[in-house]
């Protein structure tokens, strides 16, 4: 069901996570936030957030111009990607994995609309097929930041410390990914 507040239309997720954010889609805006949050809380973040949205919604829609430009990818481009990736992936676990120091249980490829790459609490790595599209450097900091979480399960200060110690650069891919992904996943059929 849609929420309105101030002229915007979004859709709010509960779950148990601990705080509030907004994730501005293709299809609209969704607002992730704590169970039992209230509508006057969630409504005076977006009140304090409404500059940011505005700017970003702007920019989502030439985005959306130049992705109408662009086809979807197939189904078997998909899969194809996905046979690639099960190759180059666990090498690259193999080979990021010491220098992390850390072990690691299953590793899967899957075509993922929201995530590259998680980590389980019991070391299972997941990571999407579309980072076989990515640049060389993307793919290998996808990596290193799910090997990260084996040794913290969260994106605290500590994490990005340890992140940064195997991987100097990753800022930059940080960057790249929040630049260019989205277009990517919205090739997705």
């Amino acid at each position: 069901m849609a929420n309105y507040f101030e002229g915007l239309q979004f859709n709010i997720i509960y779950s148990s996570r601990k705080s509030i954010a907004i994730e501005l889609r293709m299809d609209g805006i969704l607002v992730r936030a704590p169970k039992g949050m209230s509508c006057g809380e969630i409504n005076a973040f977006i009140h304090e957030k409404r500059g940011w949205i505005e700017k970003h919604l702007v920019k989502m829609q030439d985005r959306k111009k130049d992705l109408e430009q662009i086809p979807l990818f197939t189904r078997d481009e998909i899969r194809e990607l996905a046979k690639k990736a099960l190759v180059v992936i666990p090498e690259k676990v193999k080979k990021y994995a010491p220098l992390v120091g850390v072990t690691y249980g299953r590793i899967t490829i899957r075509n993922q609309r929201s995530r590259w790459g998680s980590c389980s609490s019991k070391g299972n790595l997941n990571f999407n097929c579309l980072l076989m599209l990515f640049p060389e450097d993307v793919m290998d900091y996808v990596v290193v930041h799910e090997l990260c979480h084996r040794k913290q399960m969260n994106h605290s200060a500590e994490f990005y410390v340890e992140v940064e110690r195997v991987f100097p650069e990753y800022r930059k891919c940080q960057k790249w990914l929040k630049e260019n992904g989205g277009l990517y996943l919205a090739r997705l059929p």
